[in-house]
């Protein structure tokens, strides 16, 4: 299948694609204040559509605030609530970020999106 180009905001782009049981997002640019309510907005509404197993690719990503990491526990939370998960593939500076307020084993990083839907194999 062809990615589809998702239309968030001038600093988060990004595309999404369905494999299997899941679905995939590969994010790049920042995840921050600004961009966090159409984010939230624009993934709920493909958690609601399914599949519910979400693969969200941030290894592109350059920045991540509070306001952003807000957005990744609610995601995680929807998609529990609606018998998906959520994994998170990271670089280091968003492994970082996500280490810092000890939310490492919540998000389920994953080092590749290979890694994640390995790991989706084995839930």
């Amino acid at each position: 299948m062809i990615a589809e180009s998702l239309t968030l905001t001038v600093s988060l782009r990004g595309t999404r694609d369905v494999r299997g049981k899941c679905q995939i997002f590969r994010l790049t640019g920042l995840l921050d204040a600004f961009s966090e309510p159409t984010f939230r907005k624009v993934l709920n509404r493909y958690i609601e559509e399914g599949p519910t197993h979400i693969i969200l690719d941030l290894s592109a990503i350059d920045f991540v605030d509070s306001s952003g990491l807000g957005a990744l526990v609610q995601l995680v939370k929807k998609a529990k609530g609606e018998s998906g998960s959520v994994q998170v593939v990271t670089n280091a500076r968003v492994t970082q970020t996500v280490k810092l307020v000890r939310l490492e084993k919540f998000l389920s990083l994953q080092p590749t999106v290979e890694a994640a839907l390995e790991n989706l194999k084995d839930s």
